[in-house]
């Protein structure tokens, strides 16, 4: 495998990683607001994902780095043709950081309550915009031979197959952070969690199944590893939902973890070997070879990730193994959060 073709694989792992940990803190963003029933149990929801749901972002940043430096023609044609899906991330990114943590800054149920709201409604844009701007990539957006973006920033993404895409991320974030918190809670926030992630998976996995579909039919070149990655993300919503059924959310979490990797996988294998498809003129849609940087500096970033990306996903396992335990009600009292 050549280093352009390793790097558009690597983009891939970091922007599933990006997925499947901060898709259930997304999740719980939305499901803290509307499933805790009072003040305790939305802070108990928040506490679960507390020690780590910074750090998750970590691999969003990563994400966008890698595309930068391995491929920046990549990054020149499309981060300004999405200047305004980008800007709304940031400020809903900016928004949740900021209510997480003000919402325990001063007593009093008013308060607590329109930053949790603050809070549900950024995760809620987070999960939907990230799924249409992925697959907003993968049907393509207008640039001419020259490689600029010619059309407008936003409407360019939106299009039937990217609204189900972000629609498809949205339910299975919410799945995702409702096996979480089944995971992770005790009490009746464990039990109502528990009983709303089948539901949300139901959901989810007919969502999924339509957007694997769509991408095999009108967007793969109908391989054998199309067809494979397609179904893997339907049975991995398929064994999440029976797990959850029998009330086993690690099993569904894992599950879950197949599900959103094959559905990255699913528009990579579309996108391949293309970066940026151009809704013009075929022609001129971006390569990997094409947009890729020197083999030199190609060099060089391999060996910064050959070092880097395994510290990073051997702290992350630390931090989840350390707080593994259950939190209560009680425990969310006594956090930052409570």
């Amino acid at each position: 495998m050549a280093l352009p073709e390793l790097w558009f694989v690597i983009v891939a792992v970091l922007w599933t990683g990006f997925f499947f940990l901060e898709g259930f803190d997304f999740g719980v963003g939305m499901l803290a607001r509307t499933l805790g029933s009072d003040e305790g149990e939305r802070a108990q929801m928040l506490t679960a994902i507390g020690p780590v749901w910074d750090a998750d972002e970590v691999w969003l940043v990563t994400g966008g780095i890698a595309i930068f430096a391995a491929f920046p023609a990549w990054y020149a044609a499309l981060f300004p043709a999405a200047y305004l899906p980008l800007l709304l991330v940031i400020v809903a990114i900016v928004v949740r950081a900021v209510a997480i943590e003000y919402r325990s800054k001063r007593p009093g149920s008013a308060w607590r309550e329109r930053w949790d709201t603050a809070v549900a409604v950024a995760s809620l844009l987070l999960a939907f915009l990230f799924g249409v701007f992925w697959a907003g990539i993968v049907h393509g957006i207008p640039i001419d031979a020259s490689g600029q973006f010619v059309g407008r920033s936003l409407l360019s993404f939106i299009n039937p197959y990217s609204v189900l895409g972000g629609l498809t991320l949205l339910t299975f974030s919410l799945a995702h952070g409702a096996t979480f918190l089944a995971l992770k809670t005790a009490g009746p926030v464990q039990r109502k969690n528990e009983m709303w992630a089948t539901r949300f998976d139901f959901v989810a996995g007919a969502l999924m199944t339509a957007f694997a579909a769509w991408t095999y039919w009108s967007y793969s070149r109908g391989d054998a590893i199309a067809l494979a990655v397609g179904i893997l993300a339907v049975l991995g919503m398929l064994v999440a939902l029976v797990a959850n059924l029998r009330t086993r959310p690690l099993l569904a979490f894992w599950a879950h973890g197949v599900a959103i990797a094959a559905f990255v996988a699913s528009m990579f294998v579309a996108l391949y070997p293309n970066v940026l498809p151009s809704t013009l003129d075929p022609t001129a849609s971006l390569t990997v070879e094409g947009a890729a940087a020197s083999p030199y500096s190609l060099g060089v970033i391999t060996v910064v990730a050959a070092v880097g990306l395994p510290m990073v996903i051997a702290y992350q396992a630390w931090s989840f193994w350390v707080f593994r335990k259950r939190i209560t009600v009680e425990d969310a009292r006594r956090s930052h959060y409570g």
